[in-house]
């Protein structure tokens, strides 16, 4: 048995057989001249692999109709009418006949050029048909070169998926009945796919750095998304201590749920509102199960990530609607498209940035491209009929571009207005303190925004520079260092001195140890992963604001994230011992 550690990524305990998975990691695709007398077996090779690729896709495309999502099974559909399409086939063959060498370079390289001439374009369509062309391309590649595909899409059995990394739409496409935890190399607890993980209720350790190299296909693991250690063929004793922990966790999740319908109020009287984060609309009828009062981020741009998902604006009305319906006279959230940085799209890309983190991104992203834009404001706005909507605008770094994407709201309003299509006529509109720009200016921002919502996951990177995503340095990104807690300080009280709510949807808000502190800064909304809501609840429940507040002063006297931090441990076993174990 040997154990190894990582960064726990998503709330749960599993035991299963690991499926190494290296879909990312393709060959180098060889280049060989073809005699003319033989250009005909090139031909039928070409067409056998495309026979093969397009039984594999229909069997797909069938399974997808019956247990997943319309949107899902759409996806299959479109790579089929792509791989049967006469055009594509002509011009893989015009490229052969022009340089006779192996046909799959020639699919590689027409694909290639293809897939750039469309991620060029302005138009999103064409970049959605990019992504299809890279899927389908590889799995006739696939086939071309008699590699086994191993796609998380067609897993049969139980697995727990080993990875190096694995891209959102990976996580969003995978079998989820199958795969029953994940286990990375790389990411952090705030990277995306970690998100996902936790919107799924899988149990996921990343940043293993080498687990890749250690764990075999076909070991059985031991997962604890918890502590973020995997144990691999682990022995009897270790499988009974297993079954003995998952035992005990479950348990403390159902006694989690009698708190469902009590409010998340303190014991002298301090009320805040519990929220959920959620990445999908399929999600928001769970969330009510962990007692959400609301969704305080809806991420939209989850909308674009699967390949071949059209993101026009009657498929976005259509999810908003659904997730505005679902949750009745809750507030729900809705971020507007928050691309680039860790979050690499399919159907939108930025180009090779140097920095993408600190580059063409989010409301960045937004205002260059109005048109885009206004198309996601209009579906938020046709939608707002059907329920509570709020909008807000991710990593805003100043007033500039508060102004600009309120003119462009405007505008999406009277285009509404004339095509006849009805609206809310008033919805709040808030921003995304992430940045220091915005902490430090959030006595302005406030003028024109309706609330803050605090994203400390890039908050903190941003603050202390420290990338994310990367496991060597992650151990720097720690929420109570002082100068992001005086930045929290600052944005909670520039909020209530203008009369506006301030809320929290990082992964702080959803972190039991935070709970009392962030009371104690004043926080009026805490949005979080669904699963984290029930013990967040639990701690606010038992504490007094007074002692809250006592905490957060101590706190905010501190020198350093270690020292708040052990502040912030003794205090937690004064007043809530064993609140934190889960």
């Amino acid at each position: 048995m040997e154990k190894i550690t990582g960064i726990p990524a998503s709330l749960g305990f599993i035991s299963g057989k690991a499926l190494l998975y290296f879909e990312n990691i393709f060959p180098e695709i060889p280049r060989t001249d073809v005699l003319p007398e033989h250009a005909p077996d090139e031909v039928r090779r070409l067409d056998n692999a495309i026979r093969d690729a397009g039984a594999e896709l229909a069997v797909i495309h069938e399974r997808a109709v019956q247990e997943a999502s319309k949107e899902q099974a759409d996806i299959f559909s479109a790579h089929l009418l792509m791989l049967n399409d006469p055009i594509f086939r002509d011009q893989l063959l015009e490229r052969f006949r022009e340089s006779f060498v192996s046909i799959e370079w020639v699919v590689w390289d027409v694909a290639r050029e293809m897939m750039q001439k469309m991620m060029s374009s302005p138009d999103p369509l064409f970049r959605e048909r990019a992504a299809d062309i890279n899927d389908v391309s590889k799995r006739l590649l696939q086939h071309l070169l008699s590699i086994k595909r191993s796609s998380l899409a067609e897993v049969e059995e139980d697995v727990i998926v080993v990875a190096h990394d694995l891209l959102p739409s990976e996580i969003l496409t995978m079998n989820r009945r199958r795969v029953k935890g994940i286990v990375m190399d790389a990411g952090s607890r705030t990277s995306h796919t970690a998100i996902l993980a936790r919107a799924f209720n899988i149990p996921a350790v990343v940043g293993l750095a080498h687990g890749t190299k250690i764990i075999k296909d076909g070991d059985t693991l031991i997962v604890n998304g918890r502590t973020g250690e995997v144990l691999v063929n682990p022995g009897k004793q270790d499988l009974a201590n297993f079954k003995k922990t998952a035992t005990v966790y479950h348990k403390q999740m159902e006694e989690f749920q009698s708190l469902r319908e009590l409010p998340a109020e303190t014991l002298d009287g301090g009320r805040v509102m519990m929220n959920a984060n959620i990445e999908i609309p399929e999600e928001a009828e769970r969330v009510l199960q962990y007692g959400a009062e609301g969704i305080g981020l809806y991420r939209s741009e989850f909308l674009f990530l699967t390949p071949g998902r059209s993101a026009e604006e009657e498929q976005q009305y259509r999810s908003y609607t659904k997730v505005l319906t679902a949750m009745g006279v809750r507030p729900v959230t809705i971020r507007t498209v928050d691309i680039g940085g860790d979050k690499i799209l399919p159907d939108f890309q930025s180009g090779d940035e140097k920095n993408p983190l600190l580059g063409w991104r989010a409301i960045r992203f937004s205002l260059a491209l109005p048109e885009l834009f206004k198309t996601q404001l209009r579906a938020i706005l046709r939608a707002s009929v059907s329920g509570n909507a709020k909008i807000m605008f991710p990593l805003v770094s100043g007033i500039e571009e508060i102004e600009q994407a309120l003119v462009l709201l405007e505008e999406a309003r009277s285009e509404c207005r004339s095509a006849g299509q009805p609206f809310a006529e008033h919805i709040e509109v808030g921003i995304m303190i992430e940045v220091p720009s915005a902490a430090v200016t959030a006595d302005i921002l406030a003028e024109r925004a309706d609330f803050f919502s605090v994203g400390t996951n890039d908050l903190v990177q941003y603050s202390l520079a420290v990338d994310r995503g990367n496991e060597r340095i992650s151990y720097l990104a720690q929420p109570t260092h002082p100068a992001v807690l005086r930045l929290l300080k600052h944005t909670i009280d520039s909020a209530h001195r203008r009369g506006i709510k301030a809320a929290m949807c990082g992964e702080m808000a959803g972190n039991p140890k935070c709970t009392a502190l962030l009371l104690g800064l004043g926080l009026d909304e805490f949005s979080m992963a669904a699963q984290s809501i029930p013990p967040v609840k639990r701690i606010v429940r038992s504490v007094k604001m007074v002692d809250c507040r006592n905490l957060a002063d101590a706190v905010l006297r501190g020198i350093s994230w270690e020292q708040n931090g052990s502040l912030v441990d003794e205090w937690m076993m004064e007043h809530c011992p064993g609140e934190t174990t889960v």
